[in-house]
């Protein structure tokens, strides 16, 4: 009888010893296929410079209305842009990998952008916009159909505005280096997901890699740019994609200037 329990003991020590072996293989198998599966489903995102734009190196853009940079009351303001060697509504000749960004059949146009928010784009030299009450910072630029910035040193105007009483202040300069955001923006579906321009204004500052220069953030992946010039990103998921862009100085340091940081979220559909 003793040597009955005895084995009836043994056995059952022997068969949780072999029992918790195949849990943990079960486990470590689980494990690393649950590794593999994450490798395997994880997308890598890129950035990549392209110079394929047509350069409109002589293109001009001047505000001529409103002639001031104080406006009397808050409302809607008459805005009157002249624009020179540059035709507004025209699509842009798209070559190379400008061919496979997302594109506007409306044509070229004016990115406006007020106190560093996402800019509105206009076909025609003449709007309205509305102006709240307070201290503004204006910057506006041309940009080809698919929305890249045309770079040149008067393709843009930048400007602080009072409207009404003035009101906070971002702290902006732009006599100082400056960043300004452009794209992406919005929403992409389909095709226009797999390519995403990014693209950014620059004031008073060239980069290099010993330099100033533009980190971008990307989904938390980040990519250090050293040349002016536009950029697809390519490799995201759908869904929501964030781009966090900042103004450094040689020393990683972000340059101050209400402009100089800024972070938008797009979002990429089927």
């Amino acid at each position: 009888m003793k040597f009955r329990i005895l084995g009836t003991a043994a056995a059952v020590m022997i068969l949780a010893a072999s029992c918790g072996t195949k849990s943990t293989e079960n486990e470590e198998a689980m494990g690393t296929e649950t590794e593999m599966n994450s490798e395997t489903t994880a997308t890598s995102i890129t950035i990549e410079k392209f110079t394929d734009s047509p350069a409109y190196s002589s293109s001009s853009l001047t505000l001529k209305n409103p002639a001031n940079t104080t406006i009397a009351k808050a409302g809607d303001v008459d805005f009157a842009f002249e624009v020179k060697d540059y035709n507004l509504g025209e699509v842009t000749e798209r070559n190379g990998m400008a061919a496979n960004l997302a594109n506007s059949d409306k044509g070229q146009h004016i990115h406006f952008i007020l106190d560093n928010q996402p800019y509105s784009a206009h076909y025609e030299p003449e709007f309205k916009r509305e102006m709240p009450e307070g201290t503004h910072y204006l910057v506006a630029f041309l940009s080809r159909s698919y929305h890249e910035s045309v770079k040149n040193a008067n393709s843009f105007i930048a400007k602080k505005m009072v409207v009404g009483q003035a009101g906070d202040d971002m702290g902006v300069d732009f006599d100082q280096p400056t960043m300004i955001y452009s794209r992406p923006k919005g929403e992409y579906s389909g095709a226009d997901t797999e390519n995403l321009l990014l693209d950014f204004f620059l004031l008073n500052t060239t980069l290099s890699e010993t330099g100033n220069k533009v980190r971008a953030t990307i989904n938390g992946q980040e990519f250090m740019i050293t040349e002016w010039a536009p950029y697809v990103i390519k490799g995201l998921p759908k869904g929501e994609t964030t781009i966090k862009l900042e103004l450094l100085d040689a020393d990683g340091n972000l340059i101050p200037g209400g402009f100089n940081e800024v972070t938008r979220t797009v979002t990429l559909k089927d």
